[in-house]
Parts: structure tokens; C-alpha cells; sequence
């Protein structure tokens, strides 16, 4: 069964809230690896491990019906309450678990989420459900970033490596398979028309609060938050203050730039 880390009501709020959509550059990156293996009109997209929808969302245009599935209860509620979208469900499930016929499946895809999963059964799963030709993406932004505001960018990106660093002492084994840009993960899947590309970066714009609010949603945040929380809540309100000294900025709704890095895995079932 899959990892699971998101369970709480609160976390999953956060999440809702603050959490990033993949970029359009990765996106039409998807749809591109399918166009040339399927032909439209597509049928039926699965996003495993969907949290509240933020990769849901952009499949419900594509396909005719969509189905986002999550361990985590709380985490569906809240894509319930987020997406009211009348061609999409949700389902709180493991994503070992997919409850579609076999074959059916035009689109798979999983974002920042597959390394929690059993690999071997949950890619024995994505096998049965992808249709001849079918394809899967799994993507995830690694957990680095970097941080930029005017010309204290020097600044930003060495107390943002400080948090990583922190952080990292809570850090699932599991996380490392990010870390690695998913080799091993592109390495068990076992079709033959397969890509992996780790050297993909966005860019976005987002109030400094937004940027406290995501590094709150990361599993090493908050396991150190179940774990001690009074050092966790302290660390992370110091955090803030660090930046906005930094920044020489008085409020958190000053705008700084966040630069991430992506990996993305996409691969086609054999005919």
C-alpha cells in the first residue's frame, strides 16, 4: 500500500491551498507523448495519488471522463470541495487500486506522488488499466528550489538550501527516489518506449506567504511538525522573518520568484 503522510485535515487544507498545478510547459509535454500515440477523442484519464486536484483539473478538458484516486480521505474532501467539474470524480483509495476495467485507460499520470507507491504493484496495475498505446507521466518538481527577490537573490537561495538542509532530517527514504530524478522508477517500468527527462525548470511568482504555505505542505515539514511541534511551528515563523529581513520587505505579501526543477517520466504500453 501506498505511503501515507497526507492524512490530516489540516495538512490537507494547506495543501488545497497552496500547492502548485504543473506548468503549462509540462502539460503540453504530456499531450504531446499521447497525440502521437493515440488519436483523440480520448476516452478516460486516471491521476493516482491526486491530492486536491491540482493536476486533475487540467485532464477534464481532454477527456471524457476523469478520475482523480487518493489514500487519503481528508485529501479528497478536499478536491471535492475545490473542483465541481461534471465529467470528474474523485475516489479516496491506495493507488495500488484502480477501479477501472482493464485496458480502458487512455492517460495515467501521477504527480509528485509515485514514489510513495508500491512500484512493482502499482505499475503491474497501470499495466492492466492502460489501453494498447496508452500512456503514463509521472512528474514531480524535485526538492530543491531556488528563491529570487531583486538583488538579494544570493540571500534568498542560501536560506532557502538552509531549510532544505533542515528539513532533510525528517526526510522519508522514499524522497531520495526524487532526489534522484526518478532513474530507479523510469528503470522499473517495463515498456520499451519510455522517457525520462530531469532538466525541465519553471518559474513562478508567488506572495512570500504562499512560499511559507508550500514549504508547510512538504511530508519533511510535516513529519517534523508531528514530531516536535513547537520547534517546527517556531522554525517555520523564523523562516519568514528571516526572509522578510532579508528582503528589507515588511509585509509577506511581497512577491518573490521561485525557481523549481522538474523530472518527468513518460512511457507508451506496447500494442
Amino acid at each position: 500500500m501506498a505511503t501515507q503522510l497526507f492524512e490530516g485535515k489540516e495538512h490537507a487544507s494547506c495543501y488545497q491551498k497552496f500547492r502548485l498545478s504543473p506548468s503549462q510547459e509540462i502539460q503540453d509535454m504530456i499531450f504531446s507523448y499521447l497525440h502521437e500515440r493515440l488519436n483523440e477523442p480520448y476516452e478516460l484519464a486516471v491521476d493516482v495519488g491526486c491530492g486536491t486536484g491540482q493536476s486533475t483539473k487540467f485532464l477534464a478538458p481532454h477527456f471524457r471522463k476523469v478520475l482523480g484516486t487518493d489514500i487519503s480521505e481528508a485529501q479528497i474532501e478536499e478536491a471535492n470541495k475545490a473542483l465541481k467539474l461534471p465529467n470528474t470524480t474523485f475516489r479516496a483509495l491506495p493507488a495500488e487500486q484502480v477501479p477501472v476495467e482493464d485496458a480502458s485507460v487512455d492517460l495515467l499520470i501521477a504527480c509528485a506522488a509515485v514514489h510513495w507507491f508500491e512500484i512493482g504493484k502499482f505499475l503491474k496495475e497501470v499495466d492492466r488499466i492502460l489501453k494498447p498505446r496508452g500512456c503514463l507521466a509521472f512528474f514531480s518538481y524535485l526538492p530543491t528550489m531556488e528563491v529570487h527577490y531583486k538583488d538579494r537573490s544570493e540571500q534568498m537561495c542560501k536560506l532557502i538550501k538552509e531549510v532544505d538542509d533542515h528539513m532533510r532530517k525528517t526526510e522519508h527514504e522514499k524522497v531520495k527516489l526524487v532526489r534522484s530524478s526518478y532513474k530507479e522508477i523510469f528503470d522499473a517500468i517495463p515498456y520499451t518506449d519510455k522517457i525520462r527527462r530531469a532538466d525541465m525548470f519553471t518559474k513562478t511568482t508567488m506572495p512570500l506567504a504562499d512560499l511559507i504555505g508550500l514549504i508547510q505542505t512538504f511530508s519533511t515539514f510535516q513529519t517534523y511538525l508531528r514530531n516536535e511541534p513547537e520547534k517546527a511551528k517556531d522554525f517555520i515563523k523564523t523562516t519568514e522573518e528571516r526572509f522578510l529581513e532579508i528582503m528589507e520587505a515588511s509585509s509577506n505579501k511581497t512577491e518573490v520568484e521561485v525557481m523549481w526543477k522538474y523530472v518527468i517520466v513518460l512511457a507508451s504500453k506496447p500494442k
